[in-house]
């Protein structure tokens, strides 16, 4: 039997801290990696954070630049959406949904907060299915394996279902600026495509 508890309770229970917890101070690179060990679900060390994503991140505009090497709460809150939907989608496709919610019509905070209750639900959701199919938390070998495929499935449902919606995005950002592509990013001119 595979004990599923410790899963359930964290997917029912861990959640990345709402704005107004979000330090209101700047953090230098170290705290900001340690803090976002514990805004996100992981296991096994895997998928964290590193210094080397950060500034791969802020350099290629997918988050704000540091503030003379110190981090604010606006940096976290893109960090976290970053190593959330890093898992599921392109960095191509992130960058457009991050302009949307975090850059678009409402500011940042009401972004993030937004962000954190679709996370939220989506959690609660998995955790209510994981809990059918766990009997006191437990599942046998095979049961297990069909939970992993069921969730598999589940996520390539989900998966189509934003791909359309990030095309769609994309589209109507194109018709907004003919100019420009990637949700605004400026089509490169011809000195441009001649250095490439």
């Amino acid at each position: 039997m595979n004990d599923l508890t410790a899963l359930q309770k964290r997917l029912r229970e861990q959640r990345p801290v709402e704005w107004n917890q979000l330090p209101d101070f700047a953090l230098y690179m170290d705290q900001v990696l340690s803090y976002m060990d514990r805004q996100i679900l992981r296991f096994d060390g895997d998928d964290g954070l590193t210094a080397a994503m950060v500034n791969n991140y802020t350099k290629s505009g997918l988050a704000p630049r540091a503030e003379g090497k110190k981090y604010s709460r606006e940096h976290l809150a893109y960090f976290t959406a970053i190593c959330i939907l890093k898992r599921v989608m392109s960095t191509r496709d992130m960058d457009l949904l991050i302009r949307q919610e975090l850059q678009g019509e409402r500011g940042i905070a009401d972004g993030y907060a937004a962000f954190c209750g679709s996370l939220d639900q989506a959690l609660n959701i998995t955790a209510g299915e994981l809990e059918q199919r766990a009997e006191n938390g437990q599942l046998s070998d095979a049961g297990t394996a069909d939970a992993a495929i069921h969730f598999a499935l589940l996520s390539y449902a989900a998966g189509v279902a934003s791909s359309r919606c990030v095309a769609l995005l994309r589209r109507s950002a194109e018709k907004k600026e003919p100019g420009k592509k990637d949700g605004g990013k400026k089509e490169p001119g011809k000195k441009e495509k001649e250095r490439d």
